[in-house]
């Protein structure tokens, strides 16, 4: 077991790893990137089959390189995005070593920075920038127990319709990887259940622009807190098939049963709150706000966009908001496995310094941790709405890694001057 020293070791060469490493060398900092697995990994092992990215490639990519094999409003594949970090990591000749595991990371008692204990050695460090990410642990709520007799994964952990057994499935969670992944199901042939909850749902695109570029005008990608209550809202928009507007009456019309958010099981009967038609007006509304707010831009600014009436359009709310299923028997209703799209909880177990706060999620300021040295990149609002694409990422590890820079040059000048 080797011993090494290094500046600043950034821990995951994920999205965020990738652009710190960036900016740290463009500020002539030795660092080190060490990434368990190979960069980029979640993209090749935590999606599905078909995933493809939700913004167009124009937009989520880092600002020194274009996607090589993909058109700029067209949407990657989860296998182009990986590749295209390799590229980026390549080009940058970023000081990653993969395959290399960190297990624990610990404050100095002796003197500054850090130990970082990894598997192939010990990494001493001045500071630590954390770029791990937000999806480290996947969250199934304890709701279905096991002896129900049905298959249950993680979206995290799906790949395919042919994956789960045959019979019905349940989908719980309507953000863009539940309807995707329902979506799929359906097409393959699968008599599908949806659990749909609050959710915003902007339009795919609108006048002719997309809604990313919208988001970016109207200063929506800069807003630094999300709404009050809405801190875990999720977002349902999809890339797939070319890219659409996610509607739930069409997905309705086209055969998926929707439900309201899952409840209790008792006795293998699963009850749904009585909130569908709620969850999905609410999300109109978003779409609607969306529309308002781009019309006034146009006229504001005398845009020559052309006017798109049909993303107003809303078909008949199906039987299933009028008179919502409120409990299903799963054996009855052929349900044999459930698709969790729950989202994940954060695991800094690694970490063991004093950067977190009373629930275990990290304590920061855009990225710069209560802890003096060490910091985080890569979470959903670090600095703003923007923090979970891929370009918000870029820009976030800028600022990371621009205050980290200024910490180490007062250390600098305090060691001149003895």
């Amino acid at each position: 077991m080797s011993t090494h020293d290094v500046e600043v070791l950034v821990v995951g060469a994920g999205q965020a790893g990738v652009a710190m490493s960036e900016h740290l060398s463009e500020g002539g900092v030795p660092h080190l990137v060490l990434e368990r697995d190979r960069i980029a990994e979640r993209w090749r092992t935590e999606r599905w089959d078909s995933l493809v990215a939700n913004g167009p490639a124009w937009h989520d990519r880092f600002p020194g390189l274009e996607f090589s094999d993909v058109g700029p409003d067209e949407f990657a594949s989860k296998e182009q995005v990986a590749g295209y970090f390799e590229s980026y990591a390549e080009k940058i000749a970023a000081p990653v070593r993969t395959g290399v595991e960190v297990t624990s990371v610990r404050r100095n008692a002796d003197g500054p920075g850090f130990t970082a204990e990894t598997s192939e050695g010990t990494v001493r460090a001045r500071f630590v920038v954390a770029a791990t990410g937000p999806f480290q642990r996947p969250v199934i709520p304890p709701i279905v127990p096991e002896q129900a007799g049905v298959q249950q994964i993680h979206s995290s952990s799906y790949r395919n319709p042919a994956q789960l057994p045959e019979g019905s499935v349940l989908v719980v969670g309507a953000g863009s990887s539940g309807v995707q992944i329902a979506d799929e199901l359906n097409r393959s042939g699968r008599e599908v259940y949806l659990s749909v909850g609050p959710h915003e749902r902007p339009p795919r695109s609108y006048r002719g622009r997309d809604f990313c570029w919208w988001l970016g005008v109207l200063g929506l990608w800069d807003a630094e807190t999300p709404p009050s209550g809405a801190e875990h809202v999720t977002i349902a928009v999809s890339g797939a098939h070319g890219g659409h507007t996610v509607d739930f009456r069409a997905l309705a019309a086209e055969g998926i049963h929707l439900v309201g958010m899952t409840g209790s099981c008792t006795e293998g009967r699963l009850s749904f709150a009585d909130d569908l038609a709620t969850n999905i007006l609410q999300g109109d509304e978003s779409l609607r706000d969306l529309l308002d707010a781009a019309d006034a831009y146009v006229d504001r600014n005398g845009l020559d966009l052309p006017a798109d009436p049909g993303a107003r359009a809303q078909g008949p709310d199906p039987q299933c908001m009028r008179d919502p299923l409120r409990e299903l028997d799963l054996a009855a209703a052929g349900i044999t496995s459930i698709v969790w799209a729950t989202g994940f909880a954060v695991d800094y177990g690694w970490l063991q310094v004093d950067a977190f706060d009373e629930t275990g999620r990290p304590d920061h300021r855009r990225g710069v941790s209560t802890e003096p040295g060490v910091y985080f990149v890569g979470l959903p609002w670090l600095s703003r709405r923007g923090s979970s694409f891929i370009w918000g990422v870029w820009h976030d590890a800028k600022h990371v890694a621009g205050h980290l820079m200024t910490q180490r040059s007062y250390l600098a000048h305090d060691a001149a001057r003895r």
